[in-house]
């Protein structure tokens, strides 16, 4: 993982025309290999249509709440647990892991020790984040920035290269009611936007892009807050290139959707599963049947093939 220059409107805010949505609410997962920006999926479990290995795997994971501990969730440290052995499982490390935030529940410091604790077991060459709202703290977001703010800007949005891919970590959750169950959609900001801009400024357009963030970046339901409210002023800048991958957490379930050139991909939480968008309320799942935890707690594995240049998104559940 080489760092660049920074590192460690309509309701929908897109065009619906042309629109392939797939979701995989629970146990199930689809893979996409994303060539030249035509996306195509198989099942999971279903031979991959590349023929060639991997320049390099990475894997993400979201929603860890570490400090969350209410029934029937009341062990979100041993299902993040279960998911490091998963990712040690892997048949080769992965050249990093992203989590895209939500670390913690309450953005205490011991919630955070807890989270550093579980994941320096993580065989991988490093391990990247972005915050989610649960991990702002209130003075400034400074719990976290003085753990991962390092080579960061402002509230701890980079960049960085790895073999021929740009990879963007924006924050999406600095406002107050980021992405709450009261309608306050994500937003990246105006700062944000203009740094934005120029990170992307001296790349090729076919240059594969891999943009991370917590909040969706497409209006999943907005009177649960499930987008980013100027997510179309960044997805504007990045339609020149040839392959976009956006991934996020926050909704903790499998959502995909292919604009474009553009994949949109939210992963699965590690600690608990919410409703179906605009079904029941936002929140933990309060009637899972027994025995079903695992089904619906995951990460997500994503491939790169340097040429003809695509990447593979599997979902897997701890199950």
């Amino acid at each position: 993982m080489t760092h660049s220059q920074n590192s460690p409107i309509d309701t929908d805010g897109i065009d619906r025309r042309g629109m392939l949505e797939c979701m995989a609410w629970v146990g199930t997962g689809l893979v996409w290999s994303v060539t030249g920006g035509i996306a195509s999926s198989r099942a999971f479990g279903r031979p991959a249509a590349l023929d060639k290995k991997a320049t390099f795997t990475f894997v993400q994971i979201s929603d860890s709440h570490l400090g969350f501990g209410k029934e029937p969730y009341k062990d979100v440290a041993a299902t993040l647990k279960a998911t490091v052995a998963k990712i040690n499982a892997l048949p080769e490390p992965p050249a990093f892991v992203l989590h895209t935030g939500d670390l913690t529940h309450l953005a205490k410091p011991e919630e955070f020790d807890a989270v550093a604790e579980i994941l320096k077991g993580v065989k991988a060459g490093a391990v990247g984040y972005v915050p989610g709202e649960h991990d702002f703290d209130g003075d400034g977001n400074k719990e976290y920035l003085k753990r991962y703010g390092k080579n960061t800007q402002g509230l701890g949005w980079y960049s960085f290269d790895n073999k021929g891919v740009h990879f963007i970590g924006l924050v999406n959750v600095a406002d107050a009611k980021s992405g709450s169950g009261a309608g306050g959609l994500g937003v990246i900001g105006k700062e944000q936007l203009e740094w934005l801009k120029k990170d992307l400024a001296g790349l090729k357009d076919s240059t594969p892009i891999v943009v991370f963030a917590h909040v969706p970046l497409w209006t999943v339901h907005e009177k649960w807050g499930w987008g980013t409210r100027d997510s179309e002023q960044a997805l504007d800048m990045l339609k020149r290139f040839g392959s976009v991958t956006v991934l996020n957490g926050h909704i903790h379930q499998v959502l995909q959707k292919v604009e474009g050139k553009v994949t949109f991909h939210t992963a699965r939480s590690t600690a608990f599963p919410q409703s179906e968008p605009g079904k029941g309320t936002p929140g933990p799942v309060r009637d899972l049947p027994a025995g079903k935890l695992k089904s619906v707690l995951g990460l997500t594995t994503v491939s790169y093939v340097e040429n003809p240049g695509s990447l593979a998104i599997v979902d897997s559940t701890l199950e």
